[in-house]
């Protein structure tokens, strides 16, 4: 029996099971999204089912656009996004690239102090949190927001960034000194270009809970000028009465951005993923 006979049920299972755990993860981003475009009759008479000449309605749709701000809602949520992003991405960089290249006292156990944010959420220090944005005069904008995102970020960033930058060649860098660049200039010019692949691993890691969170915007902006998108939805959540057909037009214009981002560094997102892999 050859290696490639002996390999097939092996790769027949590991297929099997990727198959199987990518249903389960879509069953219900495609359940919220096929009854956002039905009427309530149809989401509570047929869930499961596509939407029909019969069910198919956007009422959803238009409540969300008509009765909330959702445009603003949408904007914040994209303003504290991209902003968090981009400080992560950027201190983080910088972090990972000084630990990786500098050798000082204390150099190890830098690292294990912030990999401790990796492991205790940052949710743990709400309260703490709450009383600096008090005091700071910060609560209801979305600066505090982008500063608890940021915070919550850099952890896994500069775990991440360090490992990949460790592998960038020493001697690329030493020629860039030997050349009169400064240490910025091989930092931007040389480095960052190399690693972008974990770069978008990071963005997208970290987009997603700064996208999807509630309890930030709920605890430090919960203002109509600061709302967030998920917190915008819970406009439609009644004591008595819930609005689903609102909300799930909510959730699944929600999910657009995240799907967009994929598409967009997916190539990057794969080779950032394999590479640690194999490292």
């Amino acid at each position: 029996m050859s290696l490639a006979t002996r390999s097939l049920p092996r790769t027949i299972g590991a297929h099997a099971i990727l198959l199987t755990y990518t249903a389960i993860a879509l069953f219900p981003v495609i359940l919220v999204i096929m009854n956002s475009f039905k009427s309530r009759a149809g989401i509570f008479g047929a869930p499961l089912t596509p939407p029909t000449p019969k069910t198919f309605d956007l009422i959803g749709y238009t409540t969300v656009f008509g009765q909330g701000d959702f445009i603003h809602y949408f904007q914040d949520s994209l303003v504290v996004t991209v902003a968090s992003l981009f400080f992560v991405l950027l201190f983080g960089a910088m972090a990972g690239f000084a630990l990786s290249e500098y050798r000082f006292r204390g150099n190890t156990m830098m690292g294990l102090y912030l990999a401790l944010g990796i492991m205790i959420p940052i949710r743990l220090g709400t309260v703490a949190i709450l009383q600096l944005m008090v005091a700071s005069g910060l609560v209801n904008t979305l600066t505090a927001l982008i500063l608890v995102y940021t915070a919550q970020g850099l952890p896994l960033a500069i775990f991440i960034l360090s490992e990949f930058m460790k592998q960038v060649s020493d001697d690329l860098k030493n020629a860039g000194r030997i050349d009169g660049l400064s240490e910025y200039t091989i930092f931007f010019r040389l480095v960052l270009p190399l690693v972008r692949p974990s770069m978008a691993t990071v963005a997208v890691f970290t987009m997603i809970p700064i996208w999807n969170d509630l309890w930030f915007p709920l605890i430090l902006a919960p203002s109509e000028e600061t709302k967030t998108v998920t917190l915008g939805a819970q406009l439609f959540l009644g004591q008595f009465v819930t609005n689903w057909n609102a909300i799930l037009a909510a959730l699944s214009l929600a999910i657009l951005p995240v799907l967009i981002l994929y598409v967009i560094f997916s190539r990057q997102l794969i080779r950032g993923i394999t590479s640690g892999a194999v490292k």
